[in-house]
């Protein structure tokens, strides 16, 4: 959390987390379905169409989320316009607890009834539960922090410049 002059806080958390393990797989798959696909012409489309998943792996290997007096803002670190935005006034509050992948529907980004997340490991998430009833959940360090600027940020009811 950032703060300047008592008269004009500002406050922002920034945090970014990358898996590893996403990263490596789509970056392998890339190049071999690659070389597949320049040295083995009768599976050229197969290994074109299979360059999707090392695409979704690359894309979602990496996120930067953001709180700030905008809301929150969590989204891909190598791909920067695939990213979800939750104004202020979409989330009712936010929370911070130890969270597993497979309580919010696995590793990645997901769309489930009632709960939606972008899970890269097993530890620290922020939970926000939007106005709708949903949530919205996002493994990332130090959630506490951000649970906690939202919170405050939704109490006093600040707007962004």
């Amino acid at each position: 959390m950032n703060r300047t002059s008592a008269s004009h806080p500002v406050m922002v958390w920034h945090r970014f987390l990358a898996s590893g393990w996403m990263l490596a797989t789509g970056a392998v798959s890339a190049v071999g379905l690659t070389v597949v696909a320049v040295v083995d012409r009768p599976h050229r489309a197969i290994a074109l169409w299979l360059l999707i998943v090392s695409a979704a792996f690359l894309a979602t290997g990496a996120i930067r989320v953001t709180v700030s007096a905008h809301g929150v803002t969590a989204g891909s670190a190598v791909l920067p316009f695939l990213r979800r935005r939750f104004p202020l006034e979409r989330i009712e509050s936010a929370s911070a607890r130890w969270t597993r992948p497979t309580e919010i529907g696995g590793w990645g980004y997901r769309w489930n009834p009632g709960l939606s997340s972008i899970s890269l490991r097993e530890g620290d998430a922020l939970w926000l539960t939007l106005t709708g009833g949903k949530q919205f959940v996002i493994t990332i360090d130090d959630a506490g922090t951000a649970a906690e600027l939202t919170n405050d940020l939704l109490a006093h009811g600040r707007k962004g410049p």
